[in-house]
């Protein structure tokens, strides 16, 4: 059972790792990155879908995101979903490409990231604090069980 258990707890603990690295991905720092936008939902076909799905993303350049969609019909549905996104990046079309520019850091973007490590730092501290008292239960029910 406890290799059932450690077996479980590696994957459950690889996902943590995997969400992650996706959402820090998709955090804007200044450098144009498809992470960013690849999982935003667009509604399209009467459904909606990751932006990934329906459109080619890449970044030619450091501050530039290039969407180009399979079908030009959802070009609006996609532009309607980018603004609506909590983003805060205008895009801008030509009939067939989406040019999202994405501007540099600015001092108050700064900070926000200063402040998302310092809840970040906290987070880590109510994270130890439970993980001690985890092994002190866990210390209390092996002395019990090894009582005699």
């Amino acid at each position: 059972m406890s290799d059932d258990l450690l077996r479980e707890t590696q994957q459950r603990m690889a996902k943590s790792l995997d969400a992650l690295q996706r959402e820090l991905a998709s955090i804007r720092t200044g450098r144009a990155s498809p992470a960013l936008i690849e999982h935003l939902q667009v509604e399209v076909y009467g459904s909606h879908m990751p932006l990934n799905q329906v459109a080619s993303i890449s970044a030619p350049e450091a501050h530039l995101i290039l969407i180009q969609p399979w079908d030009h019909s959802n070009i609006a549905a996609i532009e309607r979903a980018m603004q609506r996104s909590d983003l805060g990046l205008n895009p801008g079309n030509d009939g067939q490409v989406i040019r999202l520019p994405v501007p540099p850091l600015n001092e108050e973007r700064r900070r926000e990231l200063d402040e998302a490590q310092r809840a970040q730092a906290l987070l880590q501290k109510v994270t130890d604090r439970f993980t001690e008292e985890i092994e002190e239960v866990a210390r209390r029910k092996e002395a019990e069980l090894l009582e005699v």
